[in-house]
């Protein structure tokens, strides 16, 4: 690895410091990641690879390699272990394969991409005022789902206005104001349409809980948790940081592969699935589910938060989580989406 990453630095004519620069790392520590006596981070090898143009899986089997070899070069009983591993790797292996896009979506992709075509057409008469409309009706409607009692008007009111509505809870007031700074900082990350990260999602859901619990914002969960009403269990807290490895690298490795509404859809069922967090799972799945949407150049789909819907939501969750069958929830985002784009652009004239 540190002679591929070596290679890949003097290829693009960057110096040292300025490979450094760019991870926002110190100069030494570049320097022993090229000579081998440090390895990076996760996180850092994947910006490593986007910097240098290498292929991140290329970079990822050597950075494993190297790992595993750190570990076991003085172990005695090494290549037994080693080969017990592979038999169990090749089994979770399934667990990370490609996805089987289901028939009755293909429909409604098609008429995604024919509207999407059509709003490129109508960016020119897209204004901020739109923006900030559907986003007040998103950050209502996804506070709605988990039984914030702010109507629409007065969730502006708190927004906008900076006003406190009688008889609402604090809480209340922070999930609103909140929710819109993490729609703010989730169009940011969009706009730099680089590589979701797990310090992505923890900066979402540090936002989502914000003045809530400050303890646990931003934080995998450390106990277990149970879901009301729901028959799916999350995975007990030892697993959850593992669970999390293989989520992002299930998004690596289909993140080019899949549709971007199928891609938004799994990574929220599969985020909202691990449940990493004590609470705010739902929100931050949300919008990691939007940040997928809006890199792709579509818009957000708000999923309604009014009895009907959230149980329709709330089914399509469950089946998926219990069944595995998560055709119904895809399909389920699809329309929103949909549904989203035929909206922006009667708003636009189309």
């Amino acid at each position: 690895m540190k002679i591929l990453i070596k290679n890949a630095r003097q290829k693009k004519g960057l110096m040292l410091r300025e490979l450094a620069q760019s991870l926002g790392i110190d100069q030494a520590l570049v320097s022993k990641f090229e000579s081998g006596t440090r390895k990076p981070t996760e996180d850092q090898l994947v910006k490593i690879g986007q910097i240098l143009d290498i292929d991140l899986k290329e970079l990822k089997v050597q950075w494993l390699k190297e790992k595993i070899l750190y570990q076991l070069e003085d172990e005695e009983f090494a290549i037994e272990a080693l080969m017990i591993a592979e038999q169990e790797l090749k089994t979770r292996a399934k667990s990370l394969a490609p996805i089987k896009i289901p028939k009755a979506i293909k429909p409604i992709i098609n008429s995604i991409d024919k509207l999407q075509k059509e709003l490129n057409n109508l960016r020119q008469f897209d204004s901020y005022r739109i923006a900030q409309a559907l986003e007040l009706e998103y950050t209502f409607e996804s506070n709605r789902i988990e039984g914030n009692t702010l109507t629409l008007k007065e969730t502006d009111l708190v927004i906008n206005e900076g006003l406190t509505i009688s008889g609402k809870s604090m809480r209340e007031h922070l999930e609103a104001i909140n929710h819109k700074d993490a729609i703010v900082y989730m169009k940011q990350l969009a706009e730099k349409n680089a590589l979701i990260l797990s310090n992505d999602i923890l900066g979402i859901h540090q936002l989502v809980l914000r003045g809530i619990d400050e303890a646990n914002a931003g934080k995998y969960r450390g106990v277990q948790v149970l879901i009301k009403g729901s028959r799916h269990t999350p995975p007990p807290p030892y697993l959850v940081a593992k669970q999390m490895e293989d989520y992002f690298l299930w998004y690596q490795s289909n993140r080019k592969q899949l549709h971007p509404v199928v891609l938004a859809a799994e990574m929220h069922e599969r985020l909202v699935t691990i449940h990493p967090f004590i609470d705010g799972n739902g929100r931050t799945s949300r919008l990691i589910m939007n940040l997928i949407l809006l890199q792709s150049g579509l818009v957000i789909a708000n999923i309604k938060g009014d009895g009907k819907s959230r149980m329709a939501y709330y089914n399509a969750l469950e089946e998926a989580q219990v069944t595995g069958n998560k055709e119904a929830f895809i399909i389920l985002v699809a329309n929103y989406e949909l549904f989203a784009l035929e909206r922006y652009l009667k708003i636009l004239g189309g």
